[in-house]
């Protein structure tokens, strides 16, 4: 699925530059489930971009699905956060006074996709992140936090990503709530094969994937599977 070999980010020049990658190296195979877990400062929000393709690295190559983007043009990599990644963050960035539906269909309406195609995806991934019917009319100012969360998921999921990159989904959640969404991902990842790699700041909610990545001041301390995944239902709302 991916490959991280050797990766540094740089910013600034001279006397004010700073490092905050040192050298990353590691691989994620397809259908697996990643945390990516570290205090504030340690590289995980810089790596979270190169992974996302929203940055790129000073030196390295990052391989995903067999292409090094790491010396994409951004043209070249706006095409692959669109045909590639799903993203799924913190604050939701769901449209509040849109239909349920409609925020997952947006993507697919700036692509131009047609109608019925794009409901019929919508729907589908609606499903899959666990939304009923029920709510797919309702505006998403009107839903619970595990819910509006759970439509983030399907609209990262609409147009089929081979990567679901999470950044701190649960943050903006109770823990009750939290563990639903996070139940969520792992039915994604068990039953439907879908790769998902979770940026976090917190041991608890890392051991909900299968392994965990500990990253701090730009370097990989540790890299684990989990011996005892956390078991979390995504049925209750």
């Amino acid at each position: 699925m991916l490959e991280i070999n050797n990766i540094t980010k740089t910013y600034g020049t001279g006397d004010t530059a700073f490092q905050a990658l040192k050298g990353v190296t590691f691989s994620v195979q397809d259908g697996e489930f990643v945390a990516i877990m570290g205090p504030s400062g340690s590289g995980k929000s810089t790596l979270m971009h190169i992974l996302g393709c929203l940055d790129t690295p000073t030196s390295g190559s990052y391989r995903l699905d067999g292409r090094d983007v790491s010396t994409f043009t951004d043209d070249e990599l706006a095409e692959i956060r669109k045909d590639k990644i799903g993203f799924v963050f913190q604050a939701f960035n769901l449209l509040p006074r849109t239909t349920v539906l409609r925020n997952v269909m947006l993507p697919l309406i700036y692509e131009g996709v047609e109608e019925p195609e794009r409901t019929q995806r919508a729907v589908d991934a609606l499903h899959a992140a666990g939304l009923d019917d029920m709510h797919f009319e309702h505006r998403s100012n009107e839903l619970s936090g595990g819910q509006i969360q759970r439509v983030a998921i399907a609209r990262a999921l609409v147009n089929n990503p081979s990567l679901i990159l999470a950044d701190e989904p649960t943050g903006n959640l109770d823990t009750k709530t939290g563990e639903i969404v996070l139940g969520t991902f792992q039915r994604l990842n068990e039953k439907l094969g879908r790769t998902i790699i979770l940026i976090t700041h917190e041991p608890d909610i890392a051991e909900h994937a299968q392994r965990v990545i500990h990253i701090k001041d730009g370097n990989i301390i540790d890299d684990r599977k989990v011996a005892h995944q956390v078991r979390r239902s995504e049925t209750t709302s």
